[in-house]
């Protein structure tokens, strides 16, 4: 029998190791959003009858009709959605699924004879919404989710002609309609807000708040435009080959990742060595790798 190299060994035991603590880190960071999103839900929506999307929406309008557990109807309606992400999505995906759930419901559970936090409706709205956001794109931002429907939403994206987005959207707008008819139409109101607060605090965990973006610039003055970019930005530009489908004509391409708050000051640099350059400016939600590390300007 060959024996396994000592080099060979140790590179295994550094996989290994690495592999325990990104498990560790994923867990830990689906463990604090899902307890998150259960403070926003029991200490600041639910006390004041403001409720959110999806699955956990319909929980909390059957545990108020019905008079039991939130967080009993949370882990029964979202069991069916982890054996299709299992299917469709994959091990991974479904087991930190499960286990954010099972966080939820058990969070809910305990935060639930915690009285509210405040009675003003708007802060209580505005507040959970912030929280409970910033505890979904948290859990959604290692690998996991806490709400089925965005697991029913994938598999209709595959029959329906509409985006996945537009079917959370339509679900969601149903499920937040019918709060009207159990807390009345203010409440429903409210609970578009909370919605909204919430969509957005996702976004903003998910992207940071130092949002990158890509830029594309064609120019004549390529040349000028790349060194100043260099020069007052920091940041390193790529030079693509490019050619004109109308004229034939080769063309320079300059493309650079910069973030949010920068975008001013490149249009600037653009507008002074070229006004009638093309220039395009992208989101984009995650940047790895390569020189993206502003350097030093002097």
């Amino acid at each position: 029998m060959t024996e396994i190299p000592m080099e060979l060994k140790e590179q295994l035991k550094k996989h290994q190791g690495s592999s325990k603590s990104k498990i560790a880190k994923r867990a830990f960071f689906i463990f604090f959003g899902a307890v998150l999103m259960a403070v926003g839900l029991e200490i600041f929506l639910v006390p004041n009858n403001v409720i959110d999307g999806g699955i956990v929406g319909i929980s909390i309008i059957l545990s108020h009709l019905l008079g039991m557990n939130l967080g009993l109807f949370i882990f029964i309606l979202n069991i069916p959605f982890f054996f299709i992400g299992y299917k469709q999505i994959g091990k991974t995906f479904a087991l930190s699924t499960l286990f954010g759930i099972s966080v939820l419901s058990i969070a809910t559970a305990i935060f639930h004879p915690v009285p509210a936090f405040t009675e003003d409706i708007l802060l209580a709205t505005v507040f959970g919404g912030i929280i409970l956001g910033a505890g979904v794109g948290m859990v959604i931002r290692y690998g996991g989710s806490l709400d089925g429907t965005e697991i029913l939403a994938i598999l209709f994206n595959k029959k329906l002609p509409f985006s996945v987005g537009e079917i959370i959207m339509f679900f969601n707008i149903f499920i937040l309609g019918s709060a009207g008819f159990v807390f009345g139409w203010n409440r429903a109101m409210y609970s578009l807000i909370a919605y909204f607060v919430a969509f957005k605090t996702i976004d903003i965990v998910l992207e940071g708040l130092d949002e990158s973006k890509s830029a594309w610039i064609i120019s004549e003055q390529y040349q000028e435009i790349g060194d100043a970019i260099i020069a007052r930005l920091g940041r390193g530009v790529t030079y693509l080959n490019g050619e004109g489908a109308y004229t034939g004509d080769d063309k320079k391409v300059i493309f650079c990742v910069i973030t949010r708050l920068e975008e001013a000051k490149l249009k600037s640099i653009v507008e002074d060595h070229d006004p009638t350059a093309f220039l395009a400016v992208g989101n984009i939600a995650e940047v790895r790798g390569g020189r993206f590390k502003k350097k030093d300007i002097h």
